[in-house]
C-alpha cells in the first residue's frame, strides 16, 4: 500500500512545485520586463508618464506577486489559506480591471495632447481586446475553484496574456534603433511577437502535461486557443472604422 501511495503523493509534490516555478517565471518577467523603461527612469527620476500609471504599474506588479503567494501555499499543503487568500483575489482582480481601464484613458488622453489620438486609439486596441478575454478567464477559473485541475490551468493562461507588456518592453528595448525617440503609439502588430513569446509559458504547461498525462489538459486547449485568436485577431480589428468608434465611445467614457 506504502509503495503505491508514495509514488503517488510525489507525483502531488511534483505537480505543485511545477505551478511555483511558474508563478516565480511570471514574477521574473513582470519586473525584469519593466527594468529599462519603468525601474530605471523612475529611480534616476526621468520617468514621463501620467502618475497613474504608478499605481497601475504597482497593482500588476503585486498581482503576480499574488499569484506566485497563492501556488506557494498549495505547494505548502495550505489549501484552506490558498482559498481564503482567493476570495481577496477576486476584490484585487476587479481592483487590477478597472486600474486598467483607467490607466488606458490616461494614456489616450496624453498621446491625443501630443498629436498622436488616432494612433494611440488604433494601439489601445491591444489592451482593451485582452482586458474581456482576462476578465473571462479569471471567472472561469472562480467558477471552477472546485475543480483544481481546471482551475490552476486557467489561471495559468490569464497569467501568461498579462506577461505580454513586460515582455514586449524588452523587444522595445533591444530592437529599437539607437538614439530613437517616442514618435507616438507602434503599430498594433508590434504586439504578436511578444504575445507569442508569453504564450510559451503555456506551451511549457501544456509539453508538462503530455508527458504526464498523455494529452494537454482541455483547459490548456481551449482557454489557449481563445487567448491566441484574441491576439491574433486584434490586429486587423484595430484598422476598423468599427473599432475607431469604440476607442473613441471608450475615451469619452473619462469626460
Amino acid at each position: 500500500m506504502n509503495s503505491i501511495a508514495s509514488p503517488v503523493a510525489s507525483s502531488r509534490v511534483d505537480d505543485r512545485s511545477f505551478y511555483v516555478w511558474l508563478g516565480a517565471g511570471f514574477l521574473l518577467v513582470a519586473f525584469g520586463g519593466f527594468i529599462p523603461t519603468y525601474w530605471t527612469p523612475v529611480l534616476a527620476g526621468r520617468f514621463k508618464g501620467p502618475p497613474f500609471i504608478h499605481v497601475h504599474g504597482a497593482l500588476m506588479f503585486l498581482w503576480t506577486c499574488f499569484f506566485l503567494l497563492q501556488t506557494a501555499l498549495v505547494a505548502s499543503g495550505r489549501t484552506l489559506n490558498h482559498r481564503a487568500w482567493g476570495l481577496a483575489g477576486i476584490s484585487f482582480f476587479t481592483v487590477i480591471v478597472c486600474a486598467i481601464g483607467v490607466g488606458q484613458m490616461a494614456v489616450l488622453r496624453r498621446y491625443d495632447a501630443l498629436g498622436f489620438g488616432d494612433a494611440a486609439r488604433r494601439f489601445a486596441a491591444v489592451t482593451l481586446c485582452a482586458l474581456p478575454v482576462m476578465i473571462a478567464l479569471f471567472g472561469l477559473a472562480i467558477a471552477n475553484v472546485r475543480r483544481p485541475q481546471v482551475h490552476k490551468r486557467l489561471m495559468v493562461v490569464l497569467m501568461a496574456g498579462l506577461m505580454t507588456p513586460a515582455i514586449a518592453r524588452v523587444f522595445l528595448t533591444v530592437l529599437a534603433p539607437p538614439g530613437a525617440g517616442v514618435d507616438g503609439p507602434p503599430p498594433a502588430f508590434v504586439s504578436i511577437p511578444p504575445a507569442l513569446v508569453a504564450d510559451l509559458f503555456i506551451v511549457v504547461a501544456m509539453a508538462r502535461d503530455w508527458r504526464r498525462l498523455g494529452a494537454p489538459h482541455p483547459a490548456y486547449v481551449w482557454a489557449g486557443a481563445a487567448l491566441l485568436a484574441q491576439q491574433v485577431l486584434t490586429v486587423p480589428l484595430s484598422a476598423t472604422a468599427a473599432w475607431m468608434s469604440i476607442a473613441n465611445a471608450f475615451e469619452r467614457l473619462g469626460g
